[in-house]
């Protein structure tokens, strides 16, 4: 008999709910994990991982088209065999979710393949006739891609599972969203092939990011051949035999055009929806569960971790969420995420990473508070590594409390910037500052010696600029 009364009950299998899943066991609880879908969620399945392995595909065709440039013969006339990427990024998923599944059964968690909604106090009633009693519910039930009125997803118009698994590349394409999502998107079609235009209603593309970064994303995008709009916006389509045929405002001028397929990257809204919270204290607020510090909801014994419970909708945030959320109900000492040591990682080419304040912000802030701010930039084109590398485009800029020697923020654009950016993560979670980091020895010759210098930069001492 199938047991059914839990100490924890996890809603959803993606990076926080299966992560919260095996904190829980490790801790002693006995843990119910309940998913509708594929374990891993769609970090695991149709966002983070399998994006990742098909830029890398675009990176490794890359690499083979400039071969001769590193002394390599043979390897210029490399051709994109889509099929086959989507293929493998397929595979890639499929064996991490595998090892997902594996770990659930290693931690001995119990796994329900249903849909779940809250059914009064420490209640779960699942969709395949079940109820759960547990003292604890945490709900990570993540969020989907947000739909546009004015591009409605279908054969031609594709949200991120369809520009996934597409069966061939399109001649023309248009990503609305220049955001994280939809810069990946369009930097693996360009690779491929595709004629790509990518839009933003905001002044730059990578809105969130710093702005210096964000124009020099920009410029490398075009570049690329990339078509950047931004202050661009879709107000109608109609889909045809030759298209989708598309209507611009950009600028007060209207555009229209057409293309061979849509991808529509705008955003996302939390999955909220069929949770029964309507009959309990959980608020909502635009899509999005509202927690404390700790992951509580207004309902005891229920908690929101990931995606569904706000930004920064990051996989890597919910997973911290969950072992701090887990942690707090087993009575152990933890403190709130503070959400400006949390990095963020685009993966397109170049790639963008940052953690903390831009610049901007770290100037307000600090003439609010009668202090000031110094910046350090380094490019990669003093870095030996990067020159061996043949990738010697790209910035480190650093943000620092002249006063103090805070790090308040650090921004990288480079093929490897992901890889680079937890060195500040770490600084930040240390409390280093500037005298900390500028006594680290940094092996040479590496990437991260970039990073040395743009701290060094920021006081008048950089070596290699």
């Amino acid at each position: 008999m199938t047991k059914t009364s839990f100490d924890l009950v996890v809603v959803g299998g993606g990076p926080g709910g299966y992560v919260a899943a095996i904190r829980g066991a490790q801790l002693g609880m006995s843990v119910a994990l309940v998913e509708r879908a594929e374990l891993g969620g769609i970090c695991l399945n149709w966002g983070c991982i399998p994006t990742k392995a098909l830029l890398h595909s675009a990176t490794v065709l890359r690499a083979c088209r400039e071969a001769a440039h590193y002394g390599v013969t043979g390897a210029g006339e490399a051709r994109p065999d889509l099929a086959a990427m989507v293929a493998r990024s397929r595979k890639v998923a499929g064996r991490l979710g595998q090892g997902v599944a594996h770990l659930m059964k290693k931690n001995g968690v119990t796994v329900f393949a249903a849909s779940a909604r809250l059914a009064g106090s420490g209640k779960l009633a699942l969709d395949n006739g079940a109820t759960l009693s547990a003292t604890h519910i945490i709900l990570a039930t993540g969020a989907r891609a947000r739909e546009l009125p004015a591009l409605p997803v279908g054969e031609r118009i594709w949200a991120y599972r369809q520009a996934l698994v597409a069966d061939a590349i399109p001649a023309s394409l248009l990503v609305v969203g220049a955001g994280a999502i939809g810069a990946e998107f369009a930097s693996f079609y360009r690779a491929v092939g595709a004629e790509v235009t990518l839009i933003d209603m905001t002044p730059e593309i990578l809105p969130q990011e710093d702005a210096e970064i964000s124009q020099l994303a920009r410029k490398a995008f075009e570049k690329q051949g990339i078509r950047v709009l931004t202050r661009c916006a879709v107000t109608a389509s109609s889909t045809t035999a030759d298209g989708v045929k598309v209507t611009l405002e950009h600028d007060d001028k209207t555009i229209e055009q057409t293309f061979d397929r849509v991808i529509v990257a705008a955003g996302i809204v939390g999955n909220v929806e069929n949770l029964g919270l309507e009959e309990t204290r959980v608020k909502v607020e635009k899509t999005h569960i509202v927690t404390d510090g700790l992951c509580r909801t207004g309902e005891p014994g229920v908690y929101a971790i990931g995606d569904v419970a706000g930004a920064p909708w990051l996989a890597h945030k919910a997973s911290h969420e969950a072992v701090l959320c887990v942690e707090a109900i087993a009575g152990l000492p933890v403190h709130a995420i503070d959400p400006l040591r949390i990095p963020a990682c685009t993966y397109s080419y170049p790639q963008v990473a940052s953690i903390g304040m831009t610049e901007a912000r770290a100037r307000e802030h600090a003439t609010r508070h009668g202090g000031d701010i110094r910046v350090g930039k380094f490019t990669f084109a003093g870095n030996g590594k990067a020159i061996a590398m043949g990738e010697d485009q790209g910035l480190v800029k650093t943000v620092f409390d002249a006063k103090s020697g805070e790090l308040l923020g650090a921004h990288i654009i480079h093929p490897e910037a992901s890889e680079l950016i937890t060195g500040y993560g770490v600084a930040a979670s240390l409390e280093a500052t500037e005298e900390d980091l500028m006594h680290t020895v940094f092996a040479h010759p590496t990437l991260s010696e970039t990073l040395h210098e743009s701290v060094l930069a920021a006081f008048g001492r950089a070596l290699h600029a």
